[in-house]
C-alpha cells in the first residue's frame, strides 16, 4: 500500500502543523514529506494547503481530505491490529472438519473445553464422511485418515489407528469362529459399498506377507456406526477401528477374531491434522493442534490400559 506512507504524513503534518516536525516525528528528511504532498497535490489535482512563510494552513480541498484520510487511517490500523490479534489471541470462528465417528467421539468433546478457555473464540464442527475442499468450505483445520494427505495442505501425523475383525459372541457361537483367513469366504462379513469396498479384504501377517480374501455380504453400509449396530446385534462380522471396538472387546460385546493378522484399508492408518499454509500463524489452529497432540500422543485413548 504506497499510498499509505503518503497519507500518513499529510495527516501528521496537519495535526503538528509543520512539514518539519512532522518529518521528525516520521524519522525520515523534510524534503521527503514536502515530496509525498506534492504527489498528493498532484494525483488530486488541487492544492491541499495554502502555503506562507509562518504556517501551513489547509485549503477547502484539504479539509475534505484530511477527514476522509483519518477515517481511512483508523480502517487500516483497526484491520492490523485485527490482524495481530489473530496470531496472538484465540479469536473468531474455529471450523473443524472430521468424520461422523471419529469426529462425534473424539474432536466434538473438544470443543466445550476451548470454548471456556479462550472467551473470543467461537467453535464449529463440520462431520462427514466425505473429503472436504479446506479453501472452499473455510476450513480452518481438518482431520483425516488417509494414506494420501493433501499436498497444498500441512499435514501434521497425530495418531496411528489399528483395524481388528470383530464379532460378537452371538454370530461365533452360532456361526463360529474362522482359525484361518480362508474361512472368511463362509461367513457374513460386511463391507463397505463401492469405491470404498469391492469384497475382499486385504490381512497382512505378522511375517509381512499380505493374504486378500473375498468376502460376501448381503447387505452394505456406507456407515461405521450402523455396521457396529449390526454387529452387536450378531448379525456377522466386520472390519473396525480400534477407536470405535476397544471399548466393546473390553467389556465382552464383542470378540476379535484372527489377531495374527492386520486388516489393511484404503484410507491408511495414520489421523492427520490438515491445515492450509495461511492457517499456520493464527493462534486458534495453534491451541486446538495443542489440544489434539495433548489428547493423542504419545499414546491415543483408546490405547490407553486406563
Amino acid at each position: 500500500m504506497a499510498w499509505l506512507s503518503s497519507w500518513t504524513s499529510f495527516v501528521r503534518v496537519v495535526e503538528i502543523g509543520s512539514m518539519a516536525a512532522a518529518a521528525r516525528r516520521l524519522d525520515c528528511t523534510r524534503a521527503q514529506i514536502s515530496k509525498q504532498v506534492g504527489e498528493l497535490e498532484k494525483a488530486f489535482g488541487v492544492r491541499l494547503f495554502e502555503r506562507t512563510t509562518r504556517k501551513l494552513r489547509l485549503t477547502p480541498a484539504g479539509e475534505i481530505f484530511y477527514q476522509h484520510a483519518l477515517r481511512a487511517l483508523a480502517v487500516v490500523d483497526g484491520a492490523d491490529l485485527a490482524v495481530r490479534i489473530s496470531t496472538e489471541v484465540p479469536c473468531g470462528v474455529l471450523r473443524i472438519s472430521a468424520s461422523l465417528t471419529f469426529g462425534r467421539l473424539y474432536i466434538a468433546p473438544l470443543l466445550p473445553r476451548l470454548a471456556e478457555r479462550y472467551p473470543q473464540l467461537e467453535c464449529e464442527l463440520l462431520l462427514s464422511d466425505d473429503l472436504v475442499d479446506l479453501i472452499d468450505d473455510r476450513i480452518d483445520l481438518a482431520l483425516r485418515l488417509t494414506k494420501t494427505p493433501p499436498e497444498d495442505a500441512v499435514a501434521r501425523p497425530l495418531t496411528l489407528v489399528k483395524r481388528l475383525i470383530c464379532a460378537a459372541p452371538a454370530y461365533l457361537d452360532t456361526h463360529g469362529r474362522p482359525a484361518t483367513p480362508a474361512e472368511l469366504s463362509s461367513h457374513q462379513c460386511f463391507d463397505f459399498p463401492h469405491p470404498y469396498g469391492n469384497g475382499r479384504w486385504r490381512l497382512l501377517d505378522r511375517q509381512g506377507e499380505e493374504t486378500a480374501v473375498p468376502v460376501s455380504s448381503r447387505f452394505r453400509i456406507n456407515n461405521v456406526d450402523c455396521i457396529l449396530d449390526a454387529l452387536l446385534a450378531g448379525h456377522g462380522m466386520a472390519i473396525l477401528p480400534t477407536y470405535l471396538c476397544r471399548s466393546y472387546l473390553a467389556d465382552g460385546r464383542l470378540h476379535a477374531v484372527l489377531d495374527d493378522y492386520e486388516p489393511l484399508s484404503s484410507f491408511g492408518r495414520h489421523v492427520y491434522a490438515c491445515y492450509t499454509p495461511s492457517r499456520v500463524r493464527l493462534a486458534k489452529v495453534r491451541v486446538v493442534l495443542d489440544e489434539l497432540e495433548a489428547l493423542f500422543l504419545p499414546v491415543p485413548p483408546w490405547e490407553r490400559p486406563d
